[in-house]
């Protein structure tokens, strides 16, 4: 069982941002260029930017992004398991990056003693 209907959210989430493309045209074609930009060299593959993708969405929190970028993944071959060594990648960077902001949060601890 689903947790929700991704292909119908997909459909919102697409035809949402075909209304902020009306209002504001210039947002949308500056989104799209920077989304391409990167396959300009094509030096990874459509599958392994969709991988990053994913982990990027998962880390970001990203219903939308979740949704597009796993359908993407899936057109560019992309296997349940090289998703789901994609979003161990991505797990284990949310983890250390909280280990990371720990040491922040002791080091502005030990600066009231200051």
């Amino acid at each position: 069982m689903s947790m929700m209907d991704w292909n119908a959210y997909r459909t919102q989430v697409l035809a949402g941002v075909g209304e902020i493309g009306k209002m504001t045209p210039g947002t949308v074609k500056g989104y799209v260029g920077l989304s391409s930009a990167g396959e300009a060299k094509n030096l990874l593959s459509p599958k392994v930017r969709e991988l990053i993708a994913l982990a990027a969405a998962v880390t970001l929190r990203c219903d939308g992004c979740i949704s597009v970028h796993t359908k993407a993944a899936a057109k560019a071959g992309a296997s349940e398991d090289e998703i789901a060594e994609a979003l161990g990648v991505a797990i284990a960077l949310n983890a250390g990056a909280a280990l990371v902001y720990s040491t922040r949060t002791f080091d502005a601890f030990r600066a009231l003693e200051d």
